[in-house]
């Protein structure tokens, strides 16, 4: 059940018709738990044989709405790995430095290295997304942007990174719980920001963006998938389903042992 959200190529993708409750896929959320904590035991058994191979790169890029739960995501799915072999990168506005270099530049300096995971806290996405909704470049710009993309993760895909994308999807009715819950619960005061509010005024135009971007790059290489996160239960079932399912594919073994160790004696 946790295999049902991947998109494929070419497909019209309308995220209204699309669920954000995990109970349409999956009714008994003690079994959901149940695997989650199990698949997280067998995610951490993965990323230590991919750290200690160091031939293959896996590259997770997290995007949602506000408050669509990406913190909590990699917070839950990736608690207790080994954090030498796994980097989380969070893209925010650019820097002044970063502004000199083209949109990709900071993006390509944080994919993972040999044996690492790479996990994009918002991601290159942002800049067919909020550059768009906010008018921040003209539409002439943003626009070639797409295949830009799809070029830019085919390399990475030639080059020995496989690469998982996911979006959260949230109802617009969970999104104001959440904020709600930041305003009302003081240790959970520091998360609220007045632009969240602001941005929650486009939400449409920021569906409507989120759409496009499914759409057009979702490749064969690397396909979005769209993981219905208004229960964390099951986002956080699903999510450990999917990077499980694809740690097992890439197979990473343990590095076979220097010759002559049965002779070895410590003194």
């Amino acid at each position: 059940m946790y295999n049902l959200h991947r998109l494929e190529p070419n497909g019209t993708v309308t995220l209204d018709e699309l669920p954000t409750r995990g109970e349409e896929y999956c009714a008994d959320r003690d079994q959901a738990e149940t695997d989650f904590k199990k698949l997280r035991k067998e995610l951490r058994e993965w990323q230590s044989r991919l750290y200690a191979a160091e031939d293959q790169k896996l590259l997770v890029v997290l995007q949602a709405l506000d408050a669509g739960g990406k913190d909590g995501t990699i917070r839950r799915v990736f608690q207790g790995v080994n954090p030498q072999g796994v980097r989380v990168t969070s893209f925010k506005a650019p820097t002044p430095r970063e502004l000199k270099h083209d949109y990709l530049w900071r993006i390509h300096q944080a994919a993972p290295a040999a044996g690492m995971i790479g996990v994009f806290n918002r991601s290159h996405y942002e800049d067919v997304l909020a550059v768009r909704v906010h008018h921040i470049v003209p539409k002439s710009v943003w626009r070639s942007r797409y295949e830009q993309i799809n070029q830019f993760e085919s390399l990475l895909n030639d080059t020995g990174t496989k690469i998982i994308k996911i979006f959260l999807h949230i109802s617009k009715r969970e999104q104001k719980e959440r904020f709600e819950e930041r305003l009302q619960i003081p240790e959970k005061n520091w998360k609220f920001s007045h632009d969240d509010l602001e941005k929650r005024k486009h939400w449409e135009d920021y569906k409507s963006a989120f759409q496009e971007m499914l759409e057009r790059c979702t490749t064969v290489y690397a396909p979005w998938h769209v993981i219905p996160a208004d229960q964390k239960w099951y986002r956080n079932a699903a999510v450990a389903n999917l990077l499980v399912t694809t740690l097992r594919e890439m197979d990473p073994q343990y590095p076979a042992p220097p010759s002559g160790l049965d002779d070895v004696v410590v003194e």
